[in-house]
């Protein structure tokens, strides 16, 4: 069987702007008709976490995979650019037209514990997934990207909120601030509108940021020292533009001072050209004696921070 190359169809497709407006009504699918997508199935996730004293952490993390980070600080449950499908991009009909992922979700939308908060830090398929977010609870907050708010509201949320750069929100004990990075946010090379985020999440005793896809950038050295730095390590190759190499990701982490790291964005998904094992040994050759700050490396590993 042929593989399709995804890359020359949307290489091809970013200069018919009428196509791009049929690749934007065809990404806002549900994914209920796409029988087709459950064939094949991924790699089952090399760890299976145990949430069984979840409430009970003061700081804790598990990779569900990709972007996809289920977090426990303030005594809320954050859920991060939730992508469960076996497959992300636009809906044809049966099917979902994009890349499948390699390996499966550590933890299936059944198994999530109660969500206080979701976060989307833009619009790519990778990272907001509609039909991940439609099965996920309507009572959890959702905070996003600035005009990517048309991508979520019909899917029976109740709290959306978008943040600009710099902008902060408080809900309950956590304070969420939206930070500036080097990327893009157009779901389809057309909708050029739509903003891109990471997000500082503070609690009184704790902090945590979730850097979301950015190319290099020296934005963090006015954070100060947070205990938990999510960065995307993967699909540099050819887009260096937009996604960090391991090496320039640990130096942005170090910039945030990260007294620990979960390496994410890698080992999930096909979206570009090096070696699927080669983001996180470039990363762990570069920590060199610091590489046991990183906390997770494979999908389904969990970690926690405990008074």
């Amino acid at each position: 069987m042929k593989t399709v190359n995804w890359r020359q169809c949307t290489d091809w497709a970013k200069k018919r702007p009428l196509t791009l407006r049929a690749a934007d009504w065809l990404g806002r699918g549900r994914g209920r008709l796409r029988i087709l997508d459950r064939l094949n199935a991924p790699a089952p996730a090399p760890r299976r976490p145990d949430l069984s004293r979840w409430n009970h952490h003061d700081l804790a993390a598990v990779w569900i995979g990709h972007a996809t980070v289920l977090l426990r600080i303030g005594q809320m449950t954050i859920l991060t650019d939730p992508v469960m499908a076996n497959r992300v991009g636009v809906g044809l009909g049966l099917v979902t037209g994009g890349p499948r992922r390699l390996v499966a979700p550590a933890l299936d939308v059944r198994e999530l514990p109660p969500l206080d908060l979701i976060l989307i830090s833009h619009a790519h398929f990778d990272h907001l997934d509609r039909p991940t977010l439609a099965r996920l609870p309507k009572n959890a907050a959702v905070i996003t990207a600035p005009g990517t708010m048309d991508l979520i509201r019909d899917l029976g949320f109740r709290r959306i909120i978008e943040l600009q750069w710099g902008q902060s929100r408080q809900l309950g004990p956590l304070r969420i601030t939206a930070r500036q990075v080097i990327h893009w946010g157009a779901r389809t090379f057309f909708d050029r509108h739509r903003g891109y985020n990471a997000y500082l999440i503070e609690t009184d005793h704790r902090r945590v940021l979730y850097g979301g896809d950015s190319a290099y950038h020296d934005r963090y050295r006015d954070l100060g020292e947070v205990d938990l730095g999510i960065v995307g390590i993967g699909a540099y190759d050819p887009y260096i533009a937009a996604h960090a190499t391991p090496e320039q990701a640990w130096e942005m982490i170090n910039h945030a001072r990260a007294a620990h790291v979960l390496p994410m964005h890698h080992s999930t998904f096909r979206l570009s050209h090096e070696p699927i094992n080669e983001p996180m040994e470039r990363l762990l050759t570069v920590a060199g004696h610091d590489a046991d700050r990183i906390i997770i490396q494979h999908v389904g590993d969990q970690w926690r921070l405990d008074n």
